[in-house]
């Protein structure tokens, strides 16, 4: 038997994304920081090398690569259980690179917040 789903929780999730699209177009940690819970973590490759740990990395990742007024980000899906979520966000020309971001969400005190970001950059 499936819940069923509340649609604003649907667009909540989506207003938590585009904050995080946001701030990678600003090139500024700061704005999209209010999508991420305090604990969130980030996993992906940046070539061989394993980028793992606080999602610190993230904002201080993209305040120095700077803003990414070209991005192209399309939601490809929302997936949502009762207070978890999963998303998948496709980024095309992020200063010149191409992701693909998965996240896991969490409702937290009424409001959806990124827990986990898993991404793949693309060659």
């Amino acid at each position: 038997m499936t819940a069923s789903i509340d649609l604003r929780d649907y667009d909540a999730i989506a207003r938590a994304i585009h904050r995080y699209i946001d701030g990678a177009i600003a090139g500024k940690g700061e704005d999209m920081k209010p999508a991420f819970h305090e604990g969130a973590t980030i996993f992906g490759y940046v070539g061989e090398d394993l980028l793992a740990g606080p999602i610190q990395l993230l904002f201080d990742w993209n305040d120095q690569n700077g803003p990414a007024t070209e991005l192209q980000a399309r939601i490809a899906s929302i997936d949502i259980v009762n207070s978890v979520a999963a998303v998948r966000l496709e980024l095309k020309n992020w200063t010149g690179n191409r992701f693909t971001d998965l996240f896991t969400l969490l409702k937290v005190d009424g409001e959806w917040k990124i827990m986990n970001k898993v991404f793949h950059l693309h060659a």
